[in-house]
């Protein structure tokens, strides 16, 4: 039985009581994926030729592939391709930049396996959003191929905070300053917040691929959001940005009971379709 419809403000006071929200009871493909900490999921939309390489939320200390199932699901039948789910490692046990280097890791892990880049996108929410662009800018020092096009549903792109929007969307949003400035603690762990690869509007974003900015307007984080939306598009990135009014931190997480949310993920799988077209729309006749 499919979860009740709510509207936006009844999730949103669901969420700050801190009661948890229901699932989708759909069972998608899960399987490991040998060699690193990631699962690959599959619906019966997926095609095989189409990867998105997902990293999960859970402000750098939580979050896993099982608590964002229904969310990789969704995006493998929106996307119409296979889910790589990384479970990269959690601070503060594992600070920055351990995530990092594992989402990269995984990166190299679909090249080194034959995995076409222009075949691949990532994807992240909130933290996993930031962990994409982080990634990003690590292959490109590294020298490795861009992936087709990348998604952020929510990043986290200044560890300082500094909007406006921190203090001014308290109300219209599930969390507040005191939590970021904890995440930022657990997960810099003394680090300069200001690093680029920590904090992405700080970058060099010249040589990033198209990209996917989803956020709310309701966020606290929607002007660091929209600054670096700016700050990419002056740099010549190619950025998409989709601002959906009025909306909270992470509301496509609950795309089971908000149909604002899963409005979000199919917005995300046309972006996505477009980016990485089926291979035989580009064949000959």
């Amino acid at each position: 039985m499919a979860a009740a419809t709510l509207s936006p403000a009844e999730v949103l006071a669901t969420l700050k009581r801190g009661v948890s929200l229901p699932a989708d009871r759909r069972r998608p493909g899960v399987e490991r994926v040998p060699g690193i900490p990631a699962y690959r999921v599959t619906t019966s939309a997926s095609r095989p030729d189409r990867t998105l390489l997902f990293f999960h939320g859970g402000g750098f200390t939580g979050g896993s592939t099982a608590d964002h199932l229904d969310l990789c699901a969704r995006l493998a039948d929106a996307a119409r391709g296979e889910v790589v789910s990384v479970d990269y490692r959690l601070a503060p046990e594992h600070p920055f930049p351990a995530a990092v280097e594992d989402c990269l890791s995984a990166y190299r892990h679909l090249l080194t396996e034959g995995c076409d880049p222009a075949r691949v996108v990532p994807v992240g929410i909130s933290a996993g959003g930031t962990l994409v662009l982080s990634m990003l800018l690590s292959a490109l020092d590294a020298g490795l191929p861009m992936p087709a096009a990348a998604v952020l549903l929510s990043p986290a792109v200044d560890m300082l905070f500094l909007g406006e929007s921190v203090i001014f969307n308290r109300d219209s949003d599930w969390f507040g300053p005191e939590r970021l400035a904890a995440m930022r603690n657990d997960y810099l762990a003394g680090h300069d917040p200001d690093d680029p690869l920590a904090s992405p509007l700080y970058a060099d974003l010249d040589g990033l691929p198209p990209l996917l900015v989803q956020a709310g307007s309701g966020e606290v984080l929607i002007d660091g959001i929209t600054a670096f939306v700016s700050t990419a598009q002056l740099q010549g990135v190619s950025v998409t940005f989709d601002c959906a009014e009025g909306m909270f931190h992470c509301w496509q997480a609950f795309a089971a009971v908000l149909p604002e949310g899963a409005a979000a993920i199919e917005r995300v799988g046309v972006f996505v379709r477009r980016q990485v077209p089926d291979e035989a729309a580009g064949q000959g006749p």
